[in-house]
């Protein structure tokens, strides 16, 4: 099994306010959905709560809830454990938020995909872990244009050995 923790993130590590994105990046949007389409993606429930059309298509989605068991088109699990020990060892796994997800999985993932945005924004109230230990493995880096208000890197990291 390989655990995969993608995740938009701001200079600050900000992630998120009032359970929304902070950026609308579309290109962002598209490398997620490139990235996990055919695969598992695991968020914690608020997360769910903030999709738009609810789960995600072409995607096994597992939610962790300690107070939710059914979702419309989720899998629901109490723990992060039970929701990982649900995929089989061959699986990619991609863990898509929030914040206390995030923080339960750093140790386990073995990539991090970051979208790694030259801003930091007001007032966030979900951060990413700090992610020190990580050896860079990819870049690209996007200036602004019509469609990005702000200067971005897709950043793939691997845990140092």
């Amino acid at each position: 099994m390989r655990i995969n923790i993608i995740a938009a993130v701001a200079e600050n590590n900000a992630i998120g306010k009032e359970n929304k994105l902070l950026y609308w990046l579309p290109n962002d949007l598209k490398r997620f959905k490139a990235l996990t389409t055919g695969h598992t993606i695991v968020m914690g429930r608020k997360t769910f709560e903030s999709l738009p059309k609810g789960a995600l298509p072409n995607r096994r989605n597992v939610v962790v809830s300690r107070t939710v068991a059914e979702l419309p088109g989720c899998d629901c699990y109490p723990s992060v454990e039970a929701a990982l020990q649900s995929c089989s060892p061959e699986e990619d796994i991609y863990i898509i938020g929030g914040e206390s997800i995030y923080r339960q999985t750093l140790p386990l993932a073995d990539r991090l995909c970051l979208t790694e945005i030259a801003d930091t924004p007001e007032g966030a109230d979900a951060f990413f872990p700090e992610y020190d230990g990580w050896k860079e493995t990819v870049r690209e880096d996007h200036d602004t244009d019509e469609k990005h208000h702000y200067r971005y890197s897709f950043v793939d990291y691997e845990k140092k050995n």
